[in-house]
């Protein structure tokens, strides 16, 4: 199961709106096929192993990281190929949550003789469909918080300045982290003072997870290089239900989507949004906003991780990552810290957040 597990992060990136799935043969105590689901639309991993084991998988057992579909969706239902290709056992780490599947696809295998067990595995499973599996449960897609801050929590200094606050490890993991999500996302302070392009510049995926900025009465310039003919294609704009229809009309003609958000005092409602990205297919958002729209979805409990990158260096002043939030010792956003690591001189802490 752990093979299989690894077998599903090759799909990291390409698969979204499916999970990345990973599927291991085994039959007398060897490895006849492994699989994992490539691209959406590409066979899953299940049916890659079977194509790979061949005849060697009729007594073989299936350990694969999700439960086999049992639906004729992009591709033919996989619990009718394992049937079929005669496996004796399928061991599977979750069972899918999807309302097409859902335990038919363990039924289906049952029903034909196949023993079937769920849950090896299961943890480290959960945490790498942990947005699908939200989305199906909430329908709101996991959101991670990328910060870059100094040792004493500033993203700009005094004069606003940001670039570079940490050094070029700390930048490549951030590409690493964008080339893991399907949309990023920034506020119209971010888009405006940056003028960010939002790509993942690692060399690893050939799809591009969606650009999303949100700028409530659309008025950011159109010479933004997100509005470029290069980018414009998977770009979107949320803006409020009042924003003036003619700077919407211009964004369309360039070929940036424009999505109407009801709106909170305003502004974008964040959670409307939220709830927008995962029907989109947006089950792993990266939120790269400021403190404005950072702290505006951790007030509304919509950030289940955070990525702390922390650079050495004291500024006194400039823009605290979470100004404005202003809790109370007793409401603090409690949260667990999962893992610390060293990028060059700066520091990464990773931490998931209660609720």
């Amino acid at each position: 199961m752990r093979r299989a597990l690894e077998l599903a992060e090759r799909g990291r990136g390409h698969t979204a709106p499916n999970p990345v799935v990973g599927a291991v043969l085994v039959r007398d105590a060897r490895v006849v096929g492994e699989g994992w689901h490539k691209a959406l639309g590409a066979e899953h991993a299940e049916t890659m192993a079977l194509r790979k084991a061949g005849r060697l998988a009729r007594g073989a057992t299936l350990y694969v990281t999700l439960e086999p579909c049992a639906h004729w969706g992009r591709t033919p239902p996989c619990a009718d190929a394992l049937v079929e290709a005669g496996i004796r056992r399928c061991v599977a780490a979750l069972r899918d949550p999807d309302p097409r599947v859902n335990g038919r696809g363990f039924r289906r295998l049952r029903a034909a003789g196949v023993r079937t067990e769920v849950g090896l595995e299961a943890g480290e499973a959960r945490e790498r469909v942990a947005g699908y599996l939200r989305a199906h449960a909430t329908g709101l897609p996991r959101i991670t918080w990328k910060v870059a801050a100094s040792l004493d929590g500033r993203v700009a200094d005094a004069r606003g300045r940001s670039r570079w606050i940490t050094g070029p490890a700390a930048r490549a993991d951030a590409h690493r982290l964008r080339a893991t999500s399907d949309a990023i996302l920034v506020g119209s302070g971010t888009a405006r003072a940056d003028d960010p392009r939002l790509t993942a510049r690692t060399g690893a995926r050939s799809a591009q997870p969606l650009r999303v900025v949100v700028d409530s009465a659309l008025r950011l310039p159109l010479s933004l290089r997100l509005y470029s003919r290069a980018l414009a294609g998977g770009t979107v704009v949320a803006c409020t239900e009042e924003a003036p229809e003619k700077h919407a009309c211009e964004l369309t003609q360039r070929g940036v989507r424009v999505w109407r958000t009801a709106s909170a005092g305003g502004r974008v409602n964040v959670r409307a949004l939220a709830r927008r990205l995962a029907r989109e297919g947006c089950h792993e958002v990266l939120l790269e906003g400021g403190p404005t729209l950072g702290s505006a979805f951790l007030r509304a409990g919509l950030v289940q991780r955070l990525v702390l990158h922390t650079a050495p260096r004291v500024l006194g002043g400039g823009r605290s990552w979470c100004e404005g939030l202003d809790l109370p010792l007793p409401g603090a956003i409690a949260g667990t810290a999962r893992s610390w690591t060293r990028l060059g001189d700066d520091t990464c802490l990773v931490v998931d957040l209660e609720g």
